[in-house]
């Protein structure tokens, strides 16, 4: 490892640990207690990585990240903390940081990431020209909080040689998910492989998988329709897979427990592929991502050589109430089209309603009670809950956790529908009016009473 590290650490010991195994590795170390210091370091152009704690006596680790990144863009900056909560690593990865380990960490672990860090910064430092020319060729395009929630759990999953099942509708950017995962993990440079059920269709099918993957990234598409001597060539494959062992991952259209209960998906190739499972979200679901990307593909366009085109509001409505069956791929083919098509440079309502006509299932979302059911929405953000924690499990008290944190907005929702009124609300929910109101107290709940608007 060649480099220089800055560790900041109130805890004397962990200063001492990190300064003696980095130097050991062949790293310069500069430690300290307080973060001035390290801030100091930092616009002075010290370090090719950074390992801090969160909490210092002189501020938050965590806060000052934005600032690393404007003093020092890519900068790598391990964060490590006490206060292990789900929030706090959720916290590390909205501010960016590098990467997350709780304490107590398992230091040949932390000097593994480390030295990838210190790896992934020289890289960077020589990819960034060719980076800067193309600033808007992102892999996924969306700033809803279920796109939020999805970008968490890639981040998570990126360094970790955790198996993935990605799984949703058609058209939604599975394969862009997984493309995303291996572009920005420690296997970039080696192959992406995506294997189809042609490519196992014989004995020296997996061999020629691993020959060509030499490493890198092996993605099963749709690996529910894989035939059942597919499935077992796969699963042998995982088992001994040579020299060069490849991350695996699979995607699925629909939910491949189904395929499992009905006997169509062998259950030792279920368990193989599910380290971590990621759900990706239809475009019903995030419909205030509608108006970000119909701007990302006609800038695209426009790029490539079309007309210049803008929506009027009416249009960008009925874009917003349509069903979209065919996701995001079938908004990027429509706005294609009547990027084409249309007579003037703002595109009208009635021109969105001819083509939407002629697209399948044409039935808008409002009022239609077409989207996900209340327990798959719940099921999709357990999961995902679930999956923030990689290959560790919540906090003990899960139970009781998830009701409190439903029982408030229900109980809010449901003052809010009854104008404040109490009675109507406990008849609503179906429980006594005095429980009612002793969990208005305990949630400290703001009750007002409206006036019925005709």
């Amino acid at each position: 490892m060649d480099g220089t590290v800055l560790v900041a650490d109130d805890d004397r010991t962990i200063r001492t640990v990190l300064t003696q195994a980095l130097t050991r590795a062949g790293c310069k170390v500069h430690a300290t207690s307080s973060l001035t210091t390290l801030m100091r370091w930092v616009s002075e152009g010290k370090g090719d990585a950074v390992i801090t704690d969160v909490m210092m006596p002189d501020g938050n680790g965590l806060e000052m990240l934005p600032k690393i990144a404007t003093d020092r863009p890519g900068l790598p900056v391990i964060v490590i903390s006490a206060q292990n909560t789900i929030m706090t690593a959720i916290q590390a990865e909205e501010a960016a940081a590098y990467d997350y380990l709780p304490k107590p960490f398992d230091l040949p672990d932390l000097m593994k990431r480390t030295a990838r860090a210190i790896e992934a910064r020289g890289r960077a430092a020589a990819a960034r020209p060719e980076q800067d020319e193309r600033p808007d060729e992102l892999p996924l395009v969306g700033r809803t909080e279920a796109m939020q929630g999805l970008y968490r759990v890639v981040a998570r999953l990126m360094n970790t040689d955790l198996p993935v099942l990605i799984t949703g509708e058609s058209g939604t950017g599975k394969s862009l998910i997984a493309r995303a995962i291996h572009d920005f993990s420690d296997r970039r440079t080696l192959p992406f492989v995506t294997v189809t059920p042609s490519d196992l269709a014989d004995l020296e099918g997996p061999a020629k998988v691993m020959s060509r993957a030499k490493g890198g990234t092996v993605v099963l598409d749709e690996v529910g329709d894989l035939p059942a001597d597919a499935q077992g060539r796969v699963v042998r494959m995982m088992d001994a897979p040579g020299d060069h062992v490849p991350r695996f991952m699979a995607t699925s259209l629909g939910r491949l427990a189904d395929k499992l209960e009905g006997g169509d998906l062998r259950e030792d190739l279920y368990y193989r592929l599910s380290g971590a499972v990621v759900d990706v979200p239809s475009l019903r679901t995030r419909v205030d991502d509608i108006p970000l990307l119909v701007d990302h593909f006609m800038a695209r366009a426009e790029r490539d050589g079309s007309p210049t085109r803008t929506l009027s509001a009416d249009a960008m409505e009925l874009m917003r109430a349509y069903s979209w069956p065919g996701n995001v791929r079938q908004l990027e083919n429509m706005v294609q089209r009547i990027g084409l098509t249309a007579r003037g440079v703002e595109i009208t309502r009635s021109e969105i309603e001819s083509v939407l006509g002629n697209q399948p299932a044409a039935a808008p979302v409002v009022g239609q009670g077409g989207g996900e059911s209340l327990s798959e929405s719940v099921e999709r953000h357990l999961k995902r809950y679930f999956d923030l924690h990689g290959n560790t499990l919540p906090p003990p008290g899960l139970y009781a956790r998830i009701l409190k944190e439903m029982e408030m907005p229900l109980i809010e929702i449901a003052l809010d529908a009854t104008r404040g009124n109490q009675a109507k609300c406990a008849d609503l929910l179906g429980i006594n009016r005095n429980t009612l109101r002793k969990k208005i107290t305990d949630l400290d709940i703001r009750v007002t009473r409206r006036r019925k608007l005709m």
